[in-house]
């Protein structure tokens, strides 16, 4: 955004918000304005578009302390809200070109309504700030300190560049958190250097851990980018992550189901709970153990849950009275049908 556009574009108006309104004041304007006039609400609307953008232009200065300071001093320098023109024959103080109202700035006399004044500043292609050819920003960047803002100091110079690199964990660590060893290229071509990230409690498949100061250094004194580290989470053989809570499956006897048990169910942390199955619980359903999922804390005061899903174990050899059992179990159970109805659903 140029400091032409700035003198020439009251933002304050745009989001409908007055000069001295605070960030949450200005952050809510923009949220209220931009829900009418998204494209996704206005499609088509060509004028809506164009106004989205300006908005969107707007907070972009105003919501940021700098940008909001350079802003003000160059609203108030020119009278907040001028717009320039040409200063073509007849132009007076709502149609003073840039020429004219620099010119007032420095006391350069004006050879008369319409005319060109001798010793007026040209602005055209870049030059020295007061010189023949220098633009509107370099003239405003040598009265207020090029590119520092208004009497400020010059802005700090970029940070360094940002690295990437990637760690694969176990599902245990990803879930207690774990110190893992990096080599990180140098993309400048140097050797690899060596880095020991910390990965929070709790990370998930594909989450990008970002290691402050850990990427290349910056110029002049610059801070060091970061490390991005994207992080790959082995699968378990009995667990799986939903969000914050696992699940698991574990097999029962056919008598447990149908009887009803407590059985023991294995948690990831090596130890057990006790978990009691409903009498005629089916194969498939699944049981809930509160607080037994991930923990997003280390003392376990915020986490998921367990869910266990019960699967009926079907014997695949019986012999001798095991065989008998189940021979008077089907004798004894020979007028009932599971699947009664299932074909009348079927032609439905």
């Amino acid at each position: 955004m140029s400091m032409q556009d700035w003198a020439e574009k009251d933002y304050y108006a745009v989001l409908g918000v007055s000069p001295d309104a605070d960030a949450a004041e200005i952050k809510k304007a923009y949220r209220k304005k931009a829900r009418l006039l998204h494209p996704d609400a206005n499609p088509g609307d060509a004028q809506a578009e164009a106004r989205f953008k300006e908005l969107g232009e707007a907070n972009s200065v105003l919501s940021d302390p700098e940008q909001r300071r350079q802003y003000d001093g160059i609203r108030a320098m020119v009278g907040g809200g001028a717009r320039f023109s040409s200063g073509g024959p007849g132009a007076g103080a709502g149609g003073a070109g840039f020429d004219d109202l620099l010119g007032g700035l420095f006391g350069q006399a004006g050879a008369g309504a319409g005319g060109a004044r001798r010793g007026a500043p040209r602005f055209g292609p870049p030059g020295g700030a007061g010189a023949p050819g220098a633009g509107f920003e370099d003239l405003l960047g040598g009265l207020f300190g090029q590119g520092g803002g208004f009497g400020g100091p010059p802005p700090p110079p970029p940070k360094g560049q940002d690295l990437a690199a990637g760690a694969r964990v176990s599902f245990r660590d990803a879930l207690e958190g774990a110190t893992v060893p990096l080599r990180v290229p140098d993309p400048r071509g140097g050797p690899a250097r060596s880095v020991t990230a910390r990965l929070p409690r709790a990370v998930k498949d594909g989450q990008k851990v970002r290691l402050k100061g850990q990427g290349l250094p910056g110029t002049g004194g610059a801070p060091h980018g970061d490390l991005l580290v994207t992080v790959t989470v082995e699968p378990h053989p009995v667990f799986r992550r939903d969000g914050d809570d696992l699940r698991m499956t574990l097999p029962v006897t056919f008598p447990e189901a149908v009887l009803g048990a407590t059985v023991d169910v294995p948690l990831l942390d090596g130890t057990s709970v006790r978990m009691k199955v409903p009498a005629g619980t089916p194969s498939g359903r699944s049981l809930r153990l509160k607080g037994r999922g991930v923990a997003l804390d280390r003392d376990g005061s915020r986490a998921g849950d367990l869910f266990v899903t019960l699967e009926v174990v079907v014997p695949q050899k019986l012999d001798g009275a095991a065989r008998e059992a189940v021979e008077a179990f089907a004798a004894a159970t020979e007028g009932e049908d599971p699947r009664a109805g299932l074909a009348a659903q079927v032609g439905r």
